[in-house]
């Protein structure tokens, strides 16, 4: 028995079919986890925290639900890295992703327990991915020339993209206020300049998407509430320099009068300070640091607005949207940029007072305001338009789109079939099996739906020999439907993304022939 030990006592290891089945279980138990979240009809999941305050999150987003988890099973660690380099990548599809790569590792179980060797499995699976994006390639839609298609084309991923989400009972709402949002961005994925702001109260139909910036401050006390054509100066420097600071600071006197002294002197240091600002000839100043009471009193009375404590990605989106840049020293104002903005006024929302600059430089920014019930609606609405947003950001870039509805699925299990019966030798088990995993997306979709499943993937199939057939699932009637009348579309770049991650990943699980686990640190007892 001497060759076991050249592990650690503690480190254990598993080889061949028990190491492959670990992680093909693990990896299935993942994608039923999520299954249950895919499609128009898919449930929330709640997720309880155990650490303190045991946070509540409720949740459809397949990658928010898989990253909060904590998973031992190193197979299925891959499938939540996949679903958040989705995420990442394009936003949506993050429950999609996961659902086909289990589905992948559920078929190719059938096929190791024919004993095909898993080499041959991947050689099959990737001709297969190969020929399934090339299945959707040519049957892209492409607007991009003709303006009114095109925005119709964006509508419609965005309404399909809520669809799955919180805010599907007011998609049309929200497709529009997503549309509007990312147009204004001309071009840029940046998704920096949409800042989305969280107010409770309200229902979700009271969100609104407005043209300027909103920063959650309010305005100090005495100072104007209301400025036109405004010259604002970003900066992050200290204003709270006019007290002695007790603490850190040895000072010896030989009098109290010296105190006075100092503090004297340090109280001119600060109103230079503010003459140096006020002479950049401004009427805003945004700080992120705090003001104390002696400077925000000088620039009360110079008639100009103070606002502190603008929290970092404030002050960066406020420096982004009104065309300035943040400054720190004020010696040379010639050469500091300053932001312009044609009103700051205060408004109201629910309950708090906001700052509000609109006219800004960049017709680039928008603020997204959220109503809603309570925090968890807030928050889910939020990770929701997130997606749509994503999506439709990089739609605008590459504007490729399909239908939805387990079109694309049903597109590409077809072509892969035909491939499978003109290959030669086991690969073509591999390919076959590829092309059920794909048509198992739908079958969940109308699942999750409560319909008859097998029957209705059994009639698109049947639909899908027809040439230039448009069919897919429509949950809301429960049968076949036409997706181009029903204007279900999805980017294609979310579809590619699904794909090829979902195939990756299944591979990689799919070459594994061994776990190592290595032993746990001892902890010395401290006694």
């Amino acid at each position: 028995m001497a060759v076991d030990k050249i592990f650690k006592s503690e480190a254990t290891e598993e080889k061949g079919e028990r190491a492959r089945l670990a992680s093909l279980i693990g990896g299935m138990a993942v994608a039923d986890l999520v299954k249950t979240t895919l499609g128009p009809k898919g449930m929330d999941k709640i997720l309880q925290s155990t650490g303190r305050g045991h946070e509540v999150t409720v949740t459809n987003d397949g990658a928010t639900i898989l990253k909060s988890l904590h998973i031992d099973n190193p197979a299925a660690k891959i499938l939540v890295d996949i679903s958040k380099v989705q995420d990442d990548e394009v936003g949506d599809g993050t429950t999609s992703v996961v659902v086909l790569a289990g589905e992948l590792l559920r078929e190719a179980e059938k096929l190791l327990a024919a004993k095909i060797h898993p080499m041959t499995i991947i050689a099959g699976f990737r001709m297969a991915a190969e020929c399934a994006r090339n299945a959707l390639l040519q049957k892209v839609l492409d607007n991009k020339d003709n303006e009114e298609k095109f925005m119709a084309d964006l509508m419609k991923i965005a309404r399909t993209t809520l669809s799955s989400k919180i805010l599907s009972q007011d998609k049309e709402y929200f497709a529009k206020l997503a549309v509007d949002a990312v147009m204004r961005l001309q071009g840029s994925t940046n998704l920096e300049a949409i800042q989305i702001i969280k107010k409770p109260g309200g229902s979700l139909k009271d969100s609104f998407l407005d043209e300027g910036f909103i920063l959650d401050k309010k305005i100090g006390v005495g100072q104007p509430k209301r400025i036109e054509n405004a010259k604002i100066l970003v900066a992050n420097t200290a204003m709270d320099t006019d007290k002695v600071k007790i603490y850190g600071a040895r000072v010896r006197v030989d009098s109290m009068s010296r105190v006075a002294e100092i503090e004297a002197a340090e109280k001119q240091k600060m109103k230079e300070k503010v003459d140096k600002i006020i002479a950049h000839g401004i009427n805003c100043f945004i700080n992120r640091q705090l003001i104390y009471n002696f400077p925000e009193e000088l620039f009360a009375n110079a008639g100009i607005l103070a606002i502190e404590h603008a929290d970092f990605d404030g002050i960066e989106r406020l420096a982004l949207v009104t065309g300035g840049e943040i400054a720190s020293t004020f010696d040379n104002p010639e050469s500091v940029k300053l932001g312009h903005c044609k009103l700051i006024e205060e408004i109201m929302i629910g309950e708090d007072k906001l700052i509000h600059f609109s006219g800004v430089e960049m017709g680039q920014a928008c603020t997204i305001v959220l109503r809603g019930a309570s925090r968890h609606v807030l928050d889910e609405a939020e990770r929701s338009l997130h997606d749509a947003l994503c999506v439709l950001s990089q739609t605008v870039i590459d504007s490729r789109v399909l239908l939805g509805g387990g079109w694309p699925e049903m597109v590409m299990a077809k072509e892969v079939d035909e491939l499978a019966r003109v290959t030669p030798g086991k690969k073509s088990h591999a390919i076959e099996a590829f092309s059920r995993a794909l048509i198992a997306i739908p079958t969940i979709i109308a699942e999750n739906a409560g319909l008859d499943s097998a029957e209705l993937v059994a009639q698109l199939r049947a639909e899908h020999h027809k040439e230039g057939c448009t069919s897919g699932i429509d949950v809301i009637s429960g049968s076949i439907g036409d997706m181009v009348e029903l204007g279900i579309s999805e980017a294609f770049k979310v579809k590619q993304a699904v794909l090829l991650s979902a195939t990756e990943a299944a591979e990689m699980i799919l070459r594994v022939d061994e776990i190592i686990t290595c032993a746990p640190r001892r902890r010395e007892d401290r006694m």
